[in-house]
C-alpha cells in the first residue's frame, strides 16, 4: 500500500538558492519537453519520455546551468510529462499546458533520519525537518514545494507492503448514502446534517481589505512585497482550515463501523463552477476533495464506495413510494408527496434515494453474468436509455 508523508523543512539560505534553483530548472526542463511533444504530436510522432531524456545531454551543452542540478529529477519532469498525456489520451483529463511550477522530484538516493530530524538531498545536503511521525517501508519518489507563503516542505511516497483490505460484503442497512450542499456541507441518509463552515466567506471582509492595501503600494517595492504576503498567508490559512474540517468529516464517516458502504453523487463539479452565482459558494465547500478522501480512505478501511449517475432525480423522487416531483424548484426545501402524502426534508430525501440508486444499481451488477460486472459502479440507470437515444441520433 502506497502512503504520503509530508514534513516540514528548514533548509539555511544557500540552501533556499539550491532549492529555487531546482525547482526553477525543472520547471524548464518541463515546459521545453511539453513544447517537443506538441511539435511531435502535430507530425503525428509518438515522442516517449525516453526519447526526451535523450534531448536531456543536448540542452545541457546549451545552458550550462542546467548541469548544476541533480540529474534525475530533470529526468522525473519528463516522467510527469508522458504520464500527463496518458491521462489526456485516456481519461480525458485535459491537454497538458505550460507551468509555472513550485516543486520538484526526487525520484531515489535521498535519505532521512529520524535520530537527527535531517533529510538529505542530493545536490541540496542535509536540510532540517520536523519529522512528526516515523514510517515504515520502501521509499519511493520525495516531493520538494515551496508554498506562496514561504514555507518549505517534502512529501514522501513510502510502500509499506501491506496490501489493501478486500471489501466487506454489504446490504441497504449497513449503506450510507450521502447529499452535498452549499448551506448544509453534507446531509446524510440516517437524517444527520452537517453544517457547511464556510471558510472563505467568513474572511472575504479581511480578503478585500489585505488586497486593496496591497494594491495601493508601489510596484517591485518591499512593502508590496510584505503586503501580498499577508494575502497569501490568509489564503494559506483557509486552505488549512478546509483541509482539517475534510480530513476529520471523512474519517469520521469511514472509520464508523456501521457503514460498510457509502454512496454519492458522481457529480459535475466543473460544470456547476461556471455558474456566476454560485462559484465562490461551490468552491469553498471542496466536493471534489471531499469525495477523493472519502475514495482513498475507502480503501484503507476495506469499505465500498459507491456513485449514483448524475441525471438521477434524487431530490424529485419520493423516497417512500417513488412518485416525481417535476415541479420542485431549488428554492423549496421541504415538499409534501402528492400520492403518500409524506412531508420530505429535500437534502434528507435526496440522501436516501442516493442510498436506494446505488443499492438498486449493485444488486443489478452482482446478479448480471460474469462478463458484464466490469461496468463501473456509478453507471446511471438512465444509462441505458441514453445509449438508445445517441444510438437513434446517430442513425439519423
Amino acid at each position: 500500500m502506497l502512503k504520503a508523508y509530508k514534513f516540514r523543512l528548514y533548509p539555511n539560505k544557500e540552501q533556499k538558492i539550491s532549492i529555487m534553483k531546482h525547482i526553477n530548472c525543472c520547471r524548464y526542463v518541463y515546459n521545453f519537453s511539453l513544447e517537443q511533444k506538441i511539435r511531435a504530436y502535430e507530425l503525428d510522432i509518438n515522442m516517449t519520455q525516453y526519447d526526451l531524456n535523450k534531448l536531456l545531454p543536448k540542452l545541457k551543452k546549451k545552458n550550462e546551468w542546467l548541469k548544476e542540478m541533480n540529474s534525475q529529477s530533470l529526468q522525473q519532469e519528463n516522467a510527469h510529462l508522458d504520464s500527463a498525456f496518458k491521462r489526456f489520451f485516456r481519461e480525458k483529463k485535459g491537454f497538458p499546458k505550460f507551468k509555472s511550477k513550485k516543486s520538484f522530484s526526487v525520484p531515489q538516493n535521498y535519505e532521512v533520519d529520524f535520530t537527527t530530524n535531517k533529510i538529505k538531498l542530493p545536490k541540496i545536503g542535509l536540510i532540517k525537518a520536523k519529522l512528526h511521525r516515523k514510517f515504515k517501508g520502501k521509499m519511493k519518489t520525495a516531493t520538494v514545494s515551496v508554498t506562496p507563503t514561504g514555507k518549505y516542505f517534502i512529501s514522501i511516497l513510502v510502500d509499506d507492503n501491506k496490501k489493501l483490505p478486500k471489501p466487506k460484503k454489504f446490504d441497504k442497512n449497513n449503506t450510507l448514502g450521502i447529499d452535498v450542499g452549499i448551506e448544509h456541507f453534507a446531509t446524510l441518509s440516517n437524517g444527520e446534517k452537517i453544517d457547511n463552515p464556510k471558510y472563505l466567506k467568513s474572511k472575504l471582509d479581511r480578503i478585500k481589505i489585505l488586497q486593496k492595501r496591497a494594491s495601493k503600494k508601489q510596484k517591485n517595492s518591499k512593502n508590496r512585497i510584505k503586503a501580498n504576503l499577508r494575502v497569501a498567508k490568509l489564503y494559506k490559512k483557509i486552505n488549512n482550515q478546509r483541509r482539517d474540517f475534510l480530513h476529520k468529516l471523512t474519517t469520521k464517516i469511514v472509520s464508523d463501523s456501521e457503514n460498510q458502504a457509502i454512496a454519492i453523487e458522481n457529480l459535475n463539479i466543473q460544470g456547476m463552477s461556471k455558474n456566476h452565482h454560485l462559484a465562490r459558494s461551490i468552491t469553498d465547500t471542496s466536493w471534489y476533495e471531499f469525495f477523493s478522501q472519502l475514495e482513498y480512505k475507502c480503501k484503507w478501511k476495506g469499505k465500498t464506495l459507491l456513485k449514483v449517475g448524475r441525471f438521477e432525480p434524487t431530490s424529485k423522487i419520493c423516497s417512500v413510494c417513488g412518485t416525481v416531483n417535476n415541479e420542485l424548484d431549488l428554492s423549496i426545501r421541504e415538499w409534501t408527496c402528492a400520492n403518500c402524502k409524506t412531508k420530505h426534508d429535500r437534502d434528507v430525501n435526496a440522501a436516501i434515494n442516493i442510498k436506494k440508486f446505488a443499492s438498486q444499481h449493485q444488486n443489478l451488477i452482482s446478479e448480471a453474468p460474469k462478463e458484464l460486472r466490469g461496468v463501473p459502479v456509478e453507471m446511471s440507470a438512465l444509462a441505458e436509455s441514453a445509449k438508445q437515444e445517441v444510438a437513434h441520433f446517430n442513425g439519423r
